[in-house]
């Protein structure tokens, strides 16, 4: 029983100590100063625009659609954010005070950093498969993200967004032109040219480091020290009520093993890096922003753990 434990604590730790390592290793090299606000700045561009769309668009090209897809498994996981978000508005406006911060605290609840942090939980717990399956995931419900965090954060702000402002951001994300790219190669089951793949593996290689080393290097805590309240209160809603909503109904509908485990892996993952981008251009509470994806950094990787022993313990994942 107890080396069965052991076994299984080992296995959580495989998944969530090395992205510890190097998000804390990127604030390490902040604090030294080898790492610095330009070089997370290019860095995280880099990544969002060049080397995270060549992961996904070698990923899925690679993918057998017709047997590697879980079509409901993406559905359950759209119909999930959906439902995690309707509740995350109804808790906004019953416990946050000031309105123009309901959005960012929703945002902060239901979006998920699964591009970098999700995608690097699935990489260690199942390696090549576990990426393939969740690129896919990845793409799709990345879209459903977009429109809910800009219909949350244009409510609280009264800003009025044009529908085709939001879908030409939408069609112009990286990560979607990457997979919408991918679809083709895959359904037809063309070979690319080796020089092309090689190319694209040198980019998708460097995605998980570089991004880890820049998130790392970008947290930040010492505002935390003013108000933690509201961010306290969205990492609450990101790290235990929005894992638990998917695993839970997971469990209900029938999904086991890899398909439960990134159900787990992805929405235990921290809030989106991107939402910060998104409320400080829309003239939002970006301290605020920043707060909730630090908390929910750090705590994602024990949360996740206990997650993982959990449901390995019963022999779902």
């Amino acid at each position: 029983m107890i080396s069965e434990f052991l076994d299984t604590l080992e296995f959580s730790l495989s998944v969530t100590g090395p992205i510890f390592v190097i998000l804390g290793l990127g604030a390490w090299l902040r604090r030294i100063g080898m790492i610095n606000d330009a070089f997370i700045e290019v860095g995280s561009r880099l990544v969002f625009n060049v080397t995270l769309p060549a992961l996904l668009f070698i990923s899925v090209s690679k993918t057998h659609l017709d047997t590697s897809a879980n079509f409901s498994l993406i559905g359950f996981g759209i119909a999930a954010t959906l439902l995690a978000w309707g509740a995350s508005e109804l808790m906004a406006r019953a416990a946050v005070h000031a309105p123009r911060d309901r959005g960012v605290v929703v945002q902060g609840v239901f979006r998920s950093n699964m591009a970098i942090i999700g995608l690097a939980y699935c990489v260690n717990a199942y390696g090549e498969p576990g990426m393939a399956a969740a690129s896919l995931y990845v793409g799709l419900v990345t879209i459903v993200f977009n429109i809910l965090s800009v219909i949350s954060l244009s409510a609280s702000l009264h800003a009025s967004q044009d529908v085709g402002r939001v879908l030409r951001s939408v069609a112009m994300n990286p990560l979607i032109i990457g997979i919408v790219l991918a679809l083709p190669v895959s359904i037809a089951g063309l070979h690319l040219p080796g020089i092309l793949i090689q190319s694209g593996e040198y980019f998708a290689r460097m995605t998980l480091p570089l991004a880890l080393l820049c998130t790392g290097a970008a947290l930040d805590f010492r505002s935390l020290r003013q108000d933690p309240r509201d961010a306290v209160l969205a990492a609450t809603g990101k790290l235990v009520a929005v894992p638990l909503l998917f695993v839970l109904g997971g469990i209900a509908l029938g999904f086991r093993g890899m398909d439960l485990g990134i159900l787990l892996l992805m929405s235990s993952a921290p809030s989106a890096a991107a939402g910060y981008v998104m409320v400080r251009a829309m003239g939002g509470n970006a301290a605020l922003a920043a707060n909730i994806i630090a908390l929910t950094t750090v705590g994602s990787l024990f949360f996740t753990s206990g997650g993982i022993v959990v449901l390995k313990s019963l022999g779902l994942m």
